[in-house]
């Protein structure tokens, strides 16, 4: 049987007067999609922690640097794909990391270099004009 989290949930009424916005004012920023509170049975909104970082930074771009509700979904959105391209590059970097360890080349140090043939890439069609050219 999967085990509930206890996480912290805090109603609309809390967390307006908490950061000392209206209550409609987070209705708003949910119909603009800004936020996406969690709902009881009887759809009161809870917000958890995630969501009051989320509110926090939104309150930090429309009242500190003055921008607009359609900018703070195109930051926030960007900051969510920075986030993910960020996770991964971490994995990359760890499944490059596991690949180097197992890998069996030369020693450090040895001064042995592992071979590579060279290849040759024409572009298409490039070849047959050429041989013209070189008859002419």
């Amino acid at each position: 049987m999967a085990r509930k989290r206890n996480r912290a949930a805090y109603m609309i009424s809390v967390v307006s007067e908490q950061y000392q916005i209206h209550p409609q004012t987070l209705r708003l920023y949910e119909r603009e999609g800004l936020l996406k509170p969690s709902r009881t049975e009887g759809n009161t909104r809870l917000y958890n922690d995630q969501d009051l970082e989320r509110l926090e930074a939104i309150l930090s771009l429309t009242r500190d640097l003055g921008v607009n509700l359609a900018g703070v979904e195109i930051i926030l959105n960007m900051r969510e794909k920075m986030e993910a391209m960020e996770r991964q590059m971490q994995d990359f970097i760890a499944c490059l990391s596991q690949e180097l360890k197992t890998w069996s080349g030369p020693e450090p140090g040895s001064g042995a270099l592992i071979p590579v043939a060279p290849r040759v890439v024409a572009a298409p069609g490039r070849g047959a004009r050429t041989k013209e050219r070189a008859k002419s």
